[in-house]
């Protein structure tokens, strides 16, 4: 049976190219991963207000090198692409910012990201994703953009906010954390916004 519409994103999209260094201004620079990260990646892991905002923990260096390996292989397969966030001019690790939930048909795309605790507080998570949002909506043609975050995590809704991420309201009980099930806040970017 035939779509009546066409897809916003044919398959290699992405992966046609290589994953590309996205300028994120200020200093940051968006680039793959690469597996000497694997330490930096670690030691962001042992933070306490990782566990409190994400379900994974990271137990050795050894289990993140398979991190940034499947990190690499999403790109190729345009499932969940990630990039490091880093300085510019010293190469850093400040972060991650990545795609979850890619649906290129409908060009659609759920933006997550993290950074270090040396990092927080300087606006890093805002320019990376930020950056990231313009590459995807404006270069490669993406129509839509997702964010999400529990309603209790104030800092990501203030980097929603600032990088144009509208709320549109709240999903109940939609994502279980280490202390629980808590209600998400729901915010996107569209082309043309």
């Amino acid at each position: 049976m035939p779509f009546l519409t066409n897809p916003v994103l044919a398959p290699g999209a992405l992966s046609s190219a290589p994953q590309p260094v996205i300028p994120a201004g200020d200093g940051l620079v968006l680039r793959p991963w690469r597996t000497e990260d694997a330490p930096a990646v670690h030691a962001a892991f042992q933070d306490p207000v990782m566990h409190q905002w994400h379900a994974r923990a990271a137990d050795s260096e050894e289990e993140v090198r398979g991190w940034i390996a499947d990190w690499q292989r999403a790109w190729e397969e345009e499932r969940s692409p990630q990039w490091a966030v880093a300085d510019a001019s010293t190469d850093r690790l400040l972060g991650r910012v990545a795609f979850r939930e890619v649906v290129l048909l409908d060009g659609v795309a759920e933006v997550a990201y993290w950074t270090t605790a040396a990092a927080r507080g300087r606006g890093v998570a805002a320019r990376a994703t930020n950056a990231l949002a313009r590459w995807a909506l404006d270069e490669i043609g993406f129509q839509r953009l997702e964010l999400l975050h529990s309603v209790a995590n104030e800092a990501s809704c203030r980097v929603a906010e600032k990088t144009g991420f509208v709320l549109e309201g709240t999903k109940r009980q939609a994502v279980l954390h280490p202390d629980g099930w808590h209600d998400m806040h729901l915010h996107a970017r569209v082309r043309g916004d």
